[in-house]
């Protein structure tokens, strides 16, 4: 396991990192002694393996567990990409022709992951620029869910009675092809500065009626520790902020971001609640893994939004192998997205009624842990829209009848 940010043993904390998570001067933590500290079941373990390293086979563990290098050495133009992938004649084309639309990032970590022979590869599709994005349709939409429309100051919409997203970031380590906010995501315009920051702040306290603050971006572990600490400080100083929610792929494209000092701040502002954003298994690695331990083992809530994308997980198979390795690695499936009708994405885009598939191939026939809420964010800011299987064969009075997973009917008649 030495390619994991881990020191020593997987699950092991040793004492110079245990106390490592000060900040403004706090006293350092006390020491976690390695006996003592939780280890993963090996049979459990056994089941993520570590990424790999490709190209960057020799590079010092110190250097490739940085969260800083990995950043810096992010894949962002044709001829890196070239080196770590047999680039097919369209992937080549597309890099050129969409990098005005849509910058490549991808952190060597995630690379590593990329089959470099097969164009289909689930990763690939996710990370490497494809002629598809050229494809405008007249439905595609510049601000799918009408974020703009619904933002009463700079960086902050607020749609739903009791809730805000906060806009913190335009970075992610990696842009996401099927990314639903290219308009601001890897655009440096569009970077939340320190006054914007500010106002979104006095907006939240300034509204009661908030309750549930969804912090997001770009992906808002780009910041620092020390900023992260300021924002989530300030929130928690607000009486009427209940909770907060750290919208975040880091644990998927950066885990070595989930650092003991990241988590030990974690620890001062609960409760926290992390979403992140796995699509297939191929992304559930030793190294995910031990950063979701990380932040588990914290006290963090987890949960994953797996966005509905042709090619990739629009198998039922693959979206309960997913399910089944997120659960292990304590993170409890949260939704399932139908792709939304963002610029230059549509041939990410399946039918609804694949997503109906899913549902239907897992309710029933693995745990409900494992069987997340399929929905359609609807476009123009109707906000999120349930869709499921029709388990409800017939109604009339106070007599239902219903179907279970199998296809048996079953009649239920109320008081």
């Amino acid at each position: 396991m030495a390619n994991l940010p881990v020191m020593g043993d997987v699950g092991g904390v040793t004492e110079e990192l245990a106390g490592g998570g000060r900040t403004n001067g706090e006293a350092k933590a006390p020491a976690v002694r390695r006996e003592d500290a939780p280890r993963p079941v090996a049979n459990v373990l056994s089941r993520f393996k570590p990424g790999p390293r490709s190209i960057w086979a020799d590079v010092p563990d110190a250097l490739w567990n940085d969260w800083h290098w990995q950043q810096r050495e992010r894949v962002i133009r044709l001829e890196q990409l070239e080196r770590v992938l047999r680039v097919t004649p369209e992937e080549r084309e597309a890099a050129v022709k969409t990098e005005a639309e849509f910058h490549m990032g991808i952190t060597p970590y995630y690379a590593a992951l990329m089959d470099p022979e097969d164009p289909t590869c689930p990763i690939r599709l996710q990370s490497v620029p494809t002629m598809g994005e050229l494809n405008i349709l007249a439905s595609d939409l510049e601000d799918p869910l009408a974020e703009e429309r619904d933002m009463p100051v700079p960086g902050i919409t607020h749609r739903y009675p009791d809730r805000v997203l906060f806009y913190t970031t335009h970075n992610c380590p990696v842009y996401c092809r099927h990314c639903t906010r290219k308009r601001k995501v890897s655009d440096p315009t569009s970077a939340a500065a320190k006054r914007q920051i500010e106002e979104s702040l006095a907006y939240i306290a300034q509204h009661p009626e908030i309750r549930d603050v969804v912090i997001s971006g770009g992906d808002p572990l780009s910041l620092s520790d020390d900023r992260l600490d300021y924002i989530l400080g300030r929130l928690r100083a607000i009486p009427h902020v209940e909770i907060f929610r750290l919208g975040t792929r880091n644990l998927v494209t950066l885990p070595q971001r989930v650092t003991d000092d990241f988590v030990y701040m974690l620890r001062r502002h609960h409760p926290v609640y992390v979403n992140t954003h796995f699509n297939h298994p191929k992304e559930c690695t030793a190294e995910a893994f031990e950063a979701a331990r990380r932040l588990a083992d914290a006290g963090c809530v987890i949960g994953n939004q797996m966005v509905l994308l042709k090619g990739v997980n629009d198998d039922p198979a693959v979206v309960k192998e997913l399910n089944h390795k997120l659960l292990l690695m304590r993170i409890r499936p949260y939704y399932i997205y139908q792709c939304d009708l963002a610029r230059g994405i549509s041939h990410f885009r399946t039918p609804v009624e694949a997503g109906i598939r899913i549902i239907e191939a897992l309710r029933g026939h693995t745990s409900g842990l494992a069987v997340p809420q399929f929905v359609v964010d609807a476009p123009n800011g109707g906000g999120k829209i349930p869709v499921n299987p029709e388990y409800v064969v017939s109604h009339e009075g106070k007599r239902w009848v219903l179907r279970n997973f199998a296809g048996e009917r079953f009649e239920y008649v109320e008081p």
